[in-house]
């Protein structure tokens, strides 16, 4: 099962650039599909492999910061290739 997913880092502290690069850089080194705007990232894939880089990752990014917000959307299906039809 392929699945979409968009998150955003939201450190709440002002030193938070450093977290939010490691974190984007360590998604892009996964062999994953990864695109990136700038209010959010969006991993492609399998569920599996995924949700295990996602759950390393995190871990990672919010022991990185001393408060922050991790938003997450799933959606079941592969939606990288989405383009507006309008």
């Amino acid at each position: 099962m392929n699945i979409s997913v968009e998150l955003t880092l939201s450190p709440l502290q002002d030193d938070f650039e450093p977290a939010i690069i490691n974190f984007i850089k360590n998604l892009r080194n996964s062999g994953l599909t990864v695109l990136e705007n700038p209010l959010s990232t969006q991993v492609y894939g399998e569920y599996d492999a995924v949700m295990n880089l996602l759950q390393k990752e995190m871990k990672i990014a919010l022991e990185a910061v001393e408060r922050g917000l991790l938003y997450i959307k799933i959606v079941k299906s592969d939606r990288s290739d989405y383009e507006p039809h309008f």
